[in-house]
């Protein structure tokens, strides 16, 4: 039994989201045969995988097929590089960006961003936080983060929470006084939050836009590899009309819409915990397969989701036993495993179908 004969026999094993095998994805390494015993590693490529129990049946049922009496599987996390903005350098350190942006305001947006990059950094990726909403910096409350950044050097050092750095103007411009600047000073300032600030070995940076089709999310768009981006409506017909425009927008721009999520999507009653929609319902999934994008799921309108955001304690934490939990980790896995397939994807081939 050779190594080779190893990684034939796991050829034969898919990888359930990406839809491929071990052996094409290279996520089976170091292998070692001694007599019937071998030892490998298996490398995982999306954050926080579900499948690593099912994977790991299917390679030891397939090797016991090959005659393996005694198999050893270590298992790591890899998240790959993005590979689907090749026009711009990469930011060094930076894997993957991440950009979170609606139509309009008032949908929900920066509660989206900052739960789902909390939710990636609680699946063990390394995740930094950027507000880009110069106008509106909700992040710092949202996160529950407050201080002043300094300088080493010529390089800004970002606050941190939950184990992720976090870059806003929030924290450079505090309390009240509102930021009153045109277009150069935005671009300006956009600049240094993306390349002088020590963001550090980023798998994912997660970056908050502000609303609209503006002068900020085209600076950020012409200035970094956008690997995807994230839209956020709720279902109302106004809502849905940015939405709209926002797809529309970043696929002229060429950056990847790595889907849609309706929030505020129903609420349901504290007495009789009926449903309702009070903004509608099922607008976000039509727009999706109307634009052929995937469609990332629904978050209710919920007061503990409130609650999260104004004391600093995204209800993502609460983990999977939550619901709300529960709604933020799909959809912030939906978008990663998005992501992974569109960067393992050979750039001459179609983009991977990601099952939802």
């Amino acid at each position: 039994m050779t190594p080779q004969q190893i990684l034939a026999a796991l050829a034969q094993v898919r990888e359930p989201e990406l839809e491929q095998d071990l052996a094409s994805l290279e996520m089976v390494r170091d292998v070692r045969v001694d007599g019937a015993a071998v030892s490998l590693k298996v490398v995982l490529l999306t954050p926080g995988s579900p499948y690593r129990e099912d994977l790991e049946r299917a390679i030891r049922g397939r090797l016991a097929e090959l005659g393996v009496e005694k198999l050893a599987i270590t298992w790591e996390t890899e998240i790959p590089q993005s590979r689907t903005a090749t026009d711009k350098p990469p930011l060094p350190g930076i894997k993957n960006i991440i950009a979170v942006g609606s139509g309009k305001g008032g949908v929900g947006k920066t509660t989206v961003a900052v739960n789902m990059a909390v939710g990636l950094r609680s699946m063990g990726a390394a995740v930094g936080l950027m507000d880009a909403d110069v106008y509106g910096p909700n992040v710092p409350v949202m996160v529950g983060a407050a201080g002043q950044p300094h300088a080493v050097g010529e390089r800004i050092q970002p606050l941190e929470q939950f184990g992720m750095p976090v870059m806003s103007m929030g924290f450079l411009n505090p309390g009240d006084k509102p930021v009153i600047w045109r277009g150069p000073m935005l671009h300006s300032v956009i600049q240094q939050f993306l390349k002088n600030v020590d963001w550090g070995a980023l798998d994912y940076l997660v970056i908050d836009l502000p609303p609209g089709t503006g002068d900020v999310v085209l600076s950020l768009i012409q200035t970094v590899p956008v690997g995807g981006a994230v839209v956020v409506t709720t279902p109302s017909d106004v809502s849905l009309d940015d939405a709209r425009k926002a797809v529309q927008m970043f696929r002229q721009v060429k950056v990847e819409v790595l889907g849609i999520v309706e929030n505020m999507s129903y609420l349901h009653c504290p007495h009789c915990r009926e449903q309702i929609d009070v903004f509608g319902h099922g607008g976000g999934k039509r727009t999706a397969e109307r634009y052929g994008v995937p469609f990332l799921g629904e978050l209710p309108l919920a007061p503990d989701v409130r609650i999260g955001g104004d004391t600093g304690m995204p209800v993502v934490l609460r983990g999977r036993e939550d619901s709300l939990g529960a709604a933020f980790l799909d959809l912030s896995r939906r978008a990663a495993v998005r992501l992974s397939a569109l960067n393992l994807a050979a750039p001459a081939e179609s983009i991977l179908r990601v099952r939802m």
